[in-house]
């Protein structure tokens, strides 16, 4: 079973599974706490219900400690596995995993937001919400893809199968700025398939004015309104 304390002695393994350092990881810790007992207060369950013993009391559950959530929930939002991978790597069943998925995410989304971590889902306010931010000057749109389990009808799964990839996806544009590598914008979620020009059509991205973005052959055509858009230039193939 995958826990906290084993992975931490693996601090390259750390990061692969979670995109954090276990001193970032530290440094979430706590705002995840604070966003977790917001919603589960100490003196009742997961259900609602008043605990009849204190919490931690009684039998270790898979996910016994804070850590362990934690763990669970960066986890799935690293590689987005089936919930019966992620009940294999924790020690629960699927109908556990999926339950834990449900309660987890809206907390840790809680608290990267009130640590300033979390992204602009907004297009239209995206350009007041980094307006006045040094480090967005200079930043970098481009999409990204998650594999997700083939669709069972036939129609989704050739709408959600990435040529690029070669594996059934779902897709999101971010832009991210230049040094920091911090994500400002995280767009919705699109079939695989989607073009990313498409997808940045689609959602309109405000951007403010004084931005040089910088976009791969991906965005070809695509004129965000910005101080400078760079993009390299498509190149022909050679006549034989």
């Amino acid at each position: 079973m995958l826990t906290h304390e084993e992975l931490k002695k693996n601090p390259r393994k750390f990061v692969a599974l979670t995109s954090l350092t276990p001193e970032e990881f530290g440094y979430l810790l706590p705002a995840f706490e604070r966003a977790y007992l917001k919603v589960y207060p100490a003196s009742k369950t997961m259900a609602g219900k008043k605990r009849k013993r204190k919490a931690g009391g009684g039998r270790k559950g898979a996910l016994a400690n804070l850590e362990q959530k934690l763990l669970f929930g960066l986890v799935y939002q690293k590689s987005y596995p089936v919930q019966s991978i992620m009940g294999e790597l924790f020690g629960m069943g699927q109908t556990q995993a999926n339950e834990w998925i449900h309660s987890l995410l809206p907390i840790l989304k809680q608290a990267l937001d009130d640590l300033g971590y979390e992204p602009e889902r907004d297009p239209q306010k995206f350009k007041e919400s980094e307006q006045d931010r040094k480090d967005a000057a200079t930043s970098i749109i481009d999409g990204t893809e998650r594999r997700r389990q083939r669709p069972k009808d036939a129609k989704k799964q050739a709408l959600h199968y990435s040529g690029k990839k070669k594996i059934h996806s779902d897709k999101n544009l971010i832009v991210a700025t230049a040094k920091k590598k911090r994500v400002s914008f995280l767009s919705q979620t699109y079939p695989g398939k989607t073009h990313d020009k498409k997808v940045a059509d689609t959602e309109k991205i405000a951007y403010p004015k004084q931005m040089t973005l910088y976009q791969d052959t991906g965005f070809q055509g695509y004129e965000p309104k910005v101080q400078k858009s760079v993009q390299p230039k498509k190149s022909l193939a050679r006549k034989s």
